[in-house]
């Protein structure tokens, strides 16, 4: 395979999926490869009327969506998943072209994607309620009560630009299993890939006389994002992206269901007694996979006064031998972040920081477009580059007195998704795992460990709700309780 061959699209039938087909005749804008800059293709733009429509359009397919049988929903998850796997190669060249991922990581997000539609179509067979001793009051002597889930409604499901593929089946996968019709907006940087796996979806929905509604996908900007959440027909939002754009989606879509996948600024903890080579390796493993895109990715390192001479030595030699280049190329590991934009900030954001007594120990400059790998070292806690996210190939370490101060300094963020502890003490992993307040703590691993069953989310300015299709069929449902007096 050249490295530099012309990008190929793929069947995606022309327009937008909305209603029972596609509406075409809309303005387009040009999808780019952050690599280069060079055009990819041109997607279609929706605009606040479409909104409407699909909007429209999904809460008249609630009912008929709510009434597919167990069987059906769980076949077309399954023909969804086998149509990807036939398709798995594309969809890698086309989440290149379009995030500007490296190659690697684009074929971890196919495999993860290709895992979430299978786990989901398993999870079909297990929403489930279960009966109620009705008579623990007297009242309730004589009568039987049981619940079941039965779907919330209409979903609108909005992706961020890092992992399009993948997020958009988090959104998708688990509102079809659980009878919900879904509107997915994906980020305007990176439509191509939703557009594609909307056209699946509705290949296998009309092959077993599903409604084509069952998933509608509008492209556009915040006011059609807007446009969405605030209508009172939808009964769930779940979104994934920054922390300021989903606490304004909360309040927009109150008092519907929001769940809220958010930032972070993920802290990983190397204790004293760690494997530091590993704690090393785990840092720059986890902290410049997806071009450092990621919202578990590692951003700050708690290293313990003891070791951080030795773990700063383990670590720069390891981020010296990170390859930046084109993301086509296999042996890429470092590439442009998604537009100029993120790039200016990030370089801002260090600059700052360096003006603030902080250190670069390494990168810290733009090479052709790529923010180079960077470790700061003594980030201000004031400073963005250590208390916000800050979504680029750069970790900043800090180190700390003992374990208890690293703990704390993990805390004292507003974010809490995932957070990591190399340590060989069993009762210091039980500490962190007892006291830091996130959503998941990973031991001796990267914290970006995320297995798409599991329950994934985040607290405090992280976010709201759980995904995982078992987690998120969960929070698409509503209980219905059957009270019954016999005659």
């Amino acid at each position: 395979m050249s490295h530099h061959r012309e990008f190929l699209m793929p069947p995606i039938p022309e327009g937008l999926p909305i209603g029972p087909g596609w509406v075409t005749d809309l303005p387009t804008s040009a999808v780019t490869f952050p690599y280069d800059g060079s055009v990819v293709s041109y997607a279609p733009v929706g605009q606040p009327e479409h909104a409407r429509q699909a909007l429209s359009a999904g809460a008249d397919a609630v009912r008929s969506v709510g009434k597919l049988i167990s069987e059906t929903r769980r076949a077309i998850l399954l023909e969804v998943h086998a149509a990807l796997r036939r398709h798995s190669d594309e969809f890698v060249e086309l989440l290149i072209a379009e995030t500007g991922k490296v190659r690697r990581d684009c074929e971890v997000e196919i495999s993860r994607t290709l895992f979430t539609w299978s786990a989901a179509a398993e999870e079909v067979g297990h929403i489930h309620g279960e009966t109620v001793p009705l008579d623990m009051q007297a009242s309730g002597a004589g009568m039987f009560g049981f619940w079941t889930r039965k779907p919330i409604g209409l979903v609108v499901g909005i992706a961020g630009y890092n992992a399009p593929l993948l997020l958009a089946s988090h959104k998708i996968a688990p509102s079809i299993a659980a009878g919900c019709p879904v509107i997915c907006k994906p980020a305007p940087a990176t439509p191509l890939t939703t557009l594609w796996l909307a056209a699946l979806v509705r290949e296998a929905a009309s092959a077993h006389e599903a409604p084509q509604e069952i998933i509608q996908v509008v492209t556009g900007d915040a006011e059609v994002g807007s446009t969405l959440v605030q209508d009172p027909r939808v009964a769930a939002v779940s979104f994934t992206g920054s922390d300021a754009v989903g606490h304004q989606i909360a309040r927009d879509a109150a008092p519907r269901k929001t769940l809220l996948e958010l930032g972070s600024n993920t802290a990983l903890i190397v204790d004293s007694d760690a494997d530091i080579a590993k704690a090393a390796d785990a840092v720059v493993r986890g902290g410049y996979y997806f071009n450092g895109q990621a919202c578990i990715a590692v951003q700050r390192v708690l290293v313990c006064e003891s070791v951080r001479d030795e773990f700063l030595a383990e670590l720069t030699p390891r981020v010296d031998d990170l390859r930046m280049g084109d993301p086509r190329d296999a042996e890429t590991q470092v590439a442009p972040l998604i537009n100029e934009a993120s790039t200016e900030r990030v370089v801002n954001w260090i600059e700052k920081a360096q003006q603030e007594g902080a250190q670069i120990l390494r990168g810290g400059a733009v090479e052709g477009r790529t923010v180079e790998p960077t470790v700061l070292v003594d980030v201000p806690e004031t400073e963005a580059a250590w208390c916000e996210e800050i979504f680029a190939p750069v970790v900043a370490v800090r180190s700390v007195p003992d374990l208890d101060a690293a703990l704390k300094a993990v805390n004292r963020s507003r974010y809490g998704l995932h957070a990591s502890i190399f340590t060989r003490s069993l009762s210091n992993a039980f500490r962190a795992i007892e006291e830091l307040e996130v959503g998941g703590v990973v031991v001796n691993e990267v914290p970006g460990f995320r297995s798409d069953i599991m329950p994934y989310g985040g607290v405090k300015d992280s976010g709201v709700g759980r995904e995982g299709p078992r987690f998120a069929i969960e929070e698409l449902t509503v209980t219905r309780m059957a009270i019954i007096r016999p005659e």
